[in-house]
């Protein structure tokens, strides 16, 4: 299984994006954008962004796990992860993402 991203609508008519890693667990996760084309361009800036290590914010959530944000070059969060068990899961997930991303292909389920 490769690395994808996944497009989707919500139940209220927004959309959002995952990107889904080679295991298919979800590694990276959008805000809500209020049209399709925000979250095509908002996956566009991941593409973009996920290979420069200094685009990943590496933060630890108040229950002591650590995740991390992705931000695009002005700042803004694109994406964030899931709390992960320890720093190394965290870190292999974002070298994967570093590697992959730029080159997933996008699942459009709206």
């Amino acid at each position: 299984m490769a690395t994808t991203f996944e497009l989707s609508k919500s139940s209220d008519g927004q959309f959002r994006f995952t990107l889904k890693g080679d295991n298919g667990e979800t590694v990276l996760t959008s805000e809500l954008y209020q049209t399709k084309a925000s979250a095509e361009n908002g996956i566009a800036s991941v593409k973009t962004n996920a290979g420069n290590d200094a685009r990943y914010e590496r933060l630890v959530a108040a229950n002591g796990k650590p995740y991390f944000n992705l931000k695009a070059a002005n700042g803004q969060v694109i994406g964030s992860s899931r709390l992960y068990e320890v720093e190394t899961s965290r870190e292999a997930v974002i070298a994967s993402t570093q590697l992959h991303a730029a080159q997933a292909e996008v699942k459009d389920l709206t």
